[in-house]
């Protein structure tokens, strides 16, 4: 009888042996979008509270010329300028996020904010054509988003799984990035497993740590691809095996998920955001925008807004109340009771109203005083939310959202959303590279047709003396 091939042997050979000719039309624009979409949160990124400290301790972790910080003339070893470079990308919630998997699933997640820094990183160490950067990063998100919804993880557990599986495929991708053989592939893929964590307490208590778990995941690809082509050797079977990721990480794991038209199909995070927060809360935030722009809703008018949800969405971080004396960033990100007033307030949220300043607004502290969040709809619905306004007239505004914007299967935003999200980021974070947003738009459209990424690479830096049409 024929012995089955271990997952942790095809999905190695998955991620070295996939072609940029196996990509479809279809993988290939979703690639590109969550390229352009992440380098617009790494962009904003520096915009945040901790954007300068986060570059100080990554450029005191030691000096190299692998690859750069965009924005900044910084230059540092990959696995330093993937690490800073993922979290700024996490820093206001607002890189892609949720991915799909085989056989209609989906799990919560936020990959891009691991692969693309990291295969940046190492695109810029190794030379890589635009060719090889995309294949790369199919490749990479496939195999995590595999991993993720074959997990069976479950956010309400407590549990950060872009500390988790991010860090493994993200390993396999660098492994392919560092030209690592499959039995070398697989070594580091056993190193990463070592290096696993992350919890969602960062969130509950509104602490920037919450940054840190897909950065961490970010460095250890790089680092653990670089350990194993230097000859350390690591677990057998760190997926399937005793004591191995889906033992030890995964309450109701279904590996052989992950192996479903392996080749044949390439998953990812599925989501690009509209708005700047947390995806549990944005039906909320959605129905919020609706009773502004399409139900005439006056703010000045309001007496109060009852916003329904589910009961585990109220009892869980999204639903904490948010305090505006605090003025807490990270408290705010994740709070369906302060994006909604944000919401009712600018029509949208995006970073330049989740700074301090913005949120200690009077008038979203009085808005934040009307809201109340009402755990009434089953728990099945987790992306359902319904808003109903109450004028001071005596009338009512009702909106109900079941499937928020963003998603590419159900609600995709237009090409031309997309491109103004990367533009109003970049002005927000790097304003000098402003003016440099629609050709890098260009770019990113027409990598793979760049032999060399230098020209682009060289539009990141604002130092960079661009006298050349960028190619």
């Amino acid at each position: 009888m024929e012995t089955a091939i271990p997952l942790v042997d095809r999905l190695v050979t998955h991620a070295l042996g996939i072609t940029f000719e196996d990509l479809d039309p279809h993988t290939l624009i979703r690639v590109k979008t969550r390229l352009l979409d992440t380098l617009g949160a790494m962009a904003a990124g520096h915009g945040s509270q901790d954007a300068p400290a986060v570059l100080r301790v990554a450029a005191a972790w030691g000096s190299g010329d692998d690859a750069g910080i965009p924005g900044t003339s910084l230059r540092l070893p990959a696995a330093s300028a993937a690490f800073a470079n993922s979290v700024l990308a996490r820093s206001f919630d607002f890189e892609p996020v949720e991915a799909d998997g085989p056989e209609g699933t989906r799990v919560a997640a936020h990959i891009s904010g691991t692969t693309v820094p990291v295969a940046l990183a190492l695109a810029e160490l190794t030379g890589a054509s635009g060719e090889e950067l995309l294949t790369a990063l199919a490749v990479g998100d496939d195999i995590t988003a595999r991993l993720a919804v074959a997990s069976g993880f479950d956010v309400y557990s407590g549990a950060d799984n872009t500390g988790t599986v991010n860090a493994l495929g993200a390993t396999l991708m660098a492994a392919r990035m560092l030209g690592l053989d499959a039995p070398t592939a697989k070594h580091a893929l056993g190193i990463a497993a070592n290096q696993l964590g992350g919890t969602v307490a960062n969130i509950f208590d509104a602490a920037s740590a919450f940054k840190l778990p897909i950065a961490l995941a970010a460095h250890t690809a790089i680092t653990s691809a670089q350990l194993a082509a230097a000859g350390f050797t690591g677990a057998n079977d760190p997926l399937e095996g005793k004591h191995g990721y889906f033992q030890m990480y995964c309450t109701d794991p279904k590996p052989a998920l992950a192996g479903v038209c392996l080749g044949r199909e390439f998953y990812g995070d599925t989501t690009i955001k509209p708005w700047s927060s947390c995806r549990a809360a944005h039906p909320s935030l959605e129905a919020c925008i609706r009773l502004v722009t399409e139900e005439g809703v006056e703010v000045e008018q309001i007496k109060d807004v009852s916003i329904h949800i589910t009961e585990r969405t109220l009892n869980g971080f999204v639903g904490a109340r948010f305090d505006p004396a605090e003025r807490r960033v990270v408290a705010g990100l994740f709070s369906i009771h302060f994006t909604a007033a944000a919401g009712l307030l600018h029509g949208t949220v995006r970073p330049e109203h989740l700074t301090p300043e913005a949120m200690g607004d009077e008038r979203i502290a009085a808005l934040l005083e009307r809201i109340t969040l009402i755990g009434s709809l089953p728990n099945n619905q987790r992306l359902t939310a319904e808003a109903t306004a109450t004028l001071k007239d005596g009338s009512t505004r009702h909106v109900r959202v079941q499937y928020p914007a963003g998603d590419f299967a159900s609600t995709p935003l237009e090409n031309s959303v997309i491109e103004e999200k990367f533009q109003l980021n970049v002005a927000f974070g790097l304003p000098e590279l402003a003016e440099r947003a629609p050709r890098l738009i260009e770019l990113v459209s027409g990598l793979e047709l760049a032999e060399s990424l230098e020209g682009f690479f060289g539009s990141l830096n604002p130092t960079a003396m661009i006298t050349t049409p960028i190619a």
